[in-house]
């Protein structure tokens, strides 16, 4: 198998057809390909409308569980041995695959992120946009203008070393660099305008969440598997200074005799310094108990498979 195209579906009834149509007419002659849908708990005539197309493979989700769990999953069932995702609203050009498997079988790239430099959307999406990428390019140590396009391209081993949950599919870049591929790249793409419905995603809510989850990100993966390093070494550290604190209160009233020892403020900001010390050390400790591998869980999410 050459491709596993990756389509996320959500409401999208209008556009589905026309885009699986415009697959196949740019794939059919050339490539040995599969194209997977996900619907994520369309409540419109998505899924009807994907149970009547030919030569496509599609699961559904029993409620929306986002954009992440749609492609952890359809990351799951890829066989490709280049992995092309893309939105299906119609904006991602289907055109632009060719050249996207290329880069990653000739060129030896793990990812390519597509770059919408002329972007057709409002302004009232665009400037958020721009924001996040900056911030995003600063805080990851990547240079893409733009880390959230629905259309890129992963080396299968991309896309099976790296797991998606909560809103982490704009991260697939650093994820996948946390993993050890560092190979990424990027391709100026056409973004076409929608035809039909509207943005599932708003502005500056999405920028605000993208913030949130880079920091997500960046602490699990330095701390993650190891959080008795983080936890444990504040946990030690202010113990540490609750009891010298208390050490010092000590020495002045038994051999100094200069005060009460409960009437200082010090006192009880010692006190709390051991408690909260202790309690981030057991928090660490804990967490080194509880982390596994847990194995891949999402059957219990899908509701129907067809073409599998």
């Amino acid at each position: 198998m050459d491709l596993s195209i990756i389509l996320p579906v959500y409401n999208e009834s209008d556009s589905i057809k026309i885009l699986v149509n415009e697959i196949h007419q740019e794939l059919n002659t050339n490539y040995n390909y599969e194209i997977i849908l996900i619907d994520d708990g369309s409540t419109d005539e998505s899924w009807n409308i994907i149970c009547e197309l030919n030569s496509v493979k599609a699961l559904r989700f029993k409620k929306n569980l986002g954009k992440s769990a749609a492609l952890d999953v359809g990351f799951f069932y890829a066989s490709g041995s280049v992995v092309v995702t893309m939105d299906s609203d119609l904006q991602d050009d289907p055109k632009e695959i060719p050249v996207l498997y290329s880069m990653i079988v000739n060129d030896h790239y793990d990812i390519v992120s597509g770059w919408k430099k002329k972007r057709l959307d409002p302004i009232s999406k665009t400037i958020p946009t721009k924001l996040y990428n900056w911030a995003t390019r600063i805080m990851s140590g990547i240079n893409l203008h733009d880390f959230n396009c629905g259309l890129k391209a992963y080396s299968i081993d991309v896309v099976k070393d790296v797991r998606l949950s909560g809103e982490m599919h704009r991260y697939i870049p650093l994820l996948a660099k946390n993993a050890g591929y560092n190979k990424i790249g990027e391709k100026v793409i056409n973004h076409r305008k929608r035809e039909f419905g509207k943005t599932k995603y708003g502005g500056w809510n999405r920028f605000s969440n993208g913030l949130l989850d880079l920091i997500s990100i960046s602490f699990l993966h330095k701390f993650g598997k190891t959080p008795m390093h983080l936890f444990g070494l504040l946990g030690i550290l202010f113990f540490i200074i609750g009891f010298l604190i208390a050490g010092y209160l000590t020495y002045a009233k038994f051999i100094l005799y200069q005060f009460n020892m409960t009437d200082r403020p010090l006192f009880y900001l010692a006190m709390l310094c051991m408690i909260i010390g202790t309690q981030m050390f057991l928090a660490g400790f804990l967490g080194e108990l509880i982390i596994r591998n847990k194995p891949i869980s999402h059957i219990e999410k899908i509701s129907k498979k067809i073409g599998f």
